[in-house]
């Protein structure tokens, strides 16, 4: 073999493994590098909105976005606690759940219709499909606590990412499938989140009736 084509065989190769080692470093920081810095703009959003409540105030305006809430879902364990920001932005999804523009608030009559990441950046949804009727989320704010009780479990309804219907005040399923209890005047939550951790096109879709509201603690 010529010299000059073991050259070129040898930098091919060089190029060959830099790629590898950029794919690799690039799948690291996706699985593992956002949800680290997820993590800390979650807890900088959790300050602000505390010393916010603090001084009596509603709301945060943060660098990450407008946050007024904070989630709890119990079937994740005591000590969860995400933000939920106005919009639904990559900033947004990049730091909590994101509250669909244009839906009901916190225990207003209507859908509270949320979102989230179910793999990197936080993974806020990664759990979904555990969900169960009869699961309760509950909302904070300033001063209520409002508490919802899942009516479908998080695997029992995938739809496509375009089925705008799940965020209708009164969601109603053009199929067969699941939907909330048919009732006007009803305060919804709906959870939505991407159906398969390496697939975008789908999404899981969770509903939940308000069943209860105290002051928060």
């Amino acid at each position: 073999m010529a010299a000059g084509a073991r050259r070129w065989q040898l930098r091919l190769g060089v190029l060959l493994v830099a790629v590898g080692l950029l794919l690799v470093g690039y799948v690291g920081w996706e699985f593992y590098g956002t949800d680290v810095v997820a993590h800390r703009h979650r807890d900088q959003v959790l300050g602000e909105l505390q010393r916010a409540w603090d001084r009596g105030e509603t709301e945060a305006r943060t660098a990450r976005g407008t946050t007024r809430g904070v989630i709890r879902i119990p079937r994740f364990g005591a000590h969860y606690r995400v933000p939920v920001l106005e919009g639904t932005s990559d900033t947004v999804l990049a730091t909590g759940f994101g509250h669909y523009t244009g839906t009901a608030g916190p225990g207003q009559v209507g859908n509270f219709a949320i979102a989230a990441h179910r793999v990197t950046h936080g993974q806020p949804l990664r759990d979904m499909p555990e969900l169960r009727v009869g699961d309760l989320v509950h909302v904070d704010t300033a001063t209520t606590t409002y508490t919802y009780r899942l009516t479908t479990g998080g695997d029992d309804l995938v739809v496509p990412f375009t089925a705008g219907w799940v965020l209708d005040p009164l969601p109603q399923n053009p199929g067969s499938g699941a939907e909330p209890p048919q009732r006007e005047g009803e305060r919804l939550i709906t959870l939505t989140t991407c159906s398969e951790l390496f697939h975008t096109d789908d999404r899981l879709v969770a509903f939940g009736i308000l069943v209860g509201t105290s002051p928060r603690k």
